[in-house]
């Protein structure tokens, strides 16, 4: 059984009934996105739970070895494609799914669980969701990438054949080329998914904007 992660927890109201699990991006941690929460304009709707876990610090290759909070290891970080760690997304799929358990035992209907991700927490939420057992709400895929389509390829089932995405990025972004997201879109598209794609004129960041829009795409899914 995987371990169960740290995180930070946000209630926007009494007895939640939908939530967010939002991963956090390369050398950062939890807390990093949670002032999102008040800016994404989700007064009005019924009470929603965010998560905010932190990733187990680990050498990252890229980064001279250096030991930092990571999803995974990355080999290379070649500006139109990545070489990573498999085995290390796979680990971090099973400790996501762990959070997912622990939501199912407080109540939360797996339906109404959101995955979301900046850059590698991104890439995390999209490898998660897509290969989940049970039909998730939605990704909401931030300045990121589809790490291991062959994973995906080989372990995806029909629950989340069509679940829907929100996929953001900036044109700008010299982190994660705008030629991956671009080529994760057009991915999970190929799938059946339901795509919302939005590009910022931007680097490797989110923006005022893209929150926002972020916010009503959630409203859409979270309508009766």
């Amino acid at each position: 059984m995987a371990k169960m992660l740290e995180v930070i927890e946000i209630e926007t109201a009494a007895a939640p009934d939908w939530a967010v699990i939002w991963l956090h991006g390369l050398g950062a941690d939890g807390s990093d996105f949670v002032p999102v929460v008040p800016e994404l304009g989700l007064d009005g709707l019924p009470g929603g739970r965010f998560i905010f876990p932190h990733a187990p610090e680990m050498p990252v290759t890229c980064n001279g070895g250096y030991v930092m909070p990571a999803w995974y290891d990355i080999i290379s970080l070649a500006p139109e494609s990545r070489r990573i760690d498999e085995a290390g997304i796979v680990t971090s799929r099973a400790a996501i799914r762990a959070l997912i358990e622990r939501e199912k035992g407080r109540g939360m209907a797996v339906d109404r669980i959101f995955l979301a991700g900046f850059s590698q927490g991104g890439a995390v939420a999209y490898t998660t969701a897509l290969t989940h057992p049970e039909r998730l709400a939605g990704i909401i895929a931030l300045s990121t990438y589809l790490p291991c389509e062959a994973l995906v390829e080989r372990e995806a089932g029909t629950a989340n054949q069509d679940l829907p995405v929100f996929a953001g990025h900036g044109s700008e972004d010299d982190v994660v080329s705008p030629v991956l997201g671009e080529k994760a879109r057009d991915f999970v598209r190929q799938r059946g998914h339901a795509v919302e794609w939005h590009e910022y004129p931007m680097p490797h960041s989110v923006c005022l904007e893209e929150i926002q829009e972020v916010g009503v795409w959630l409203r859409r899914q979270l309508a009766p």
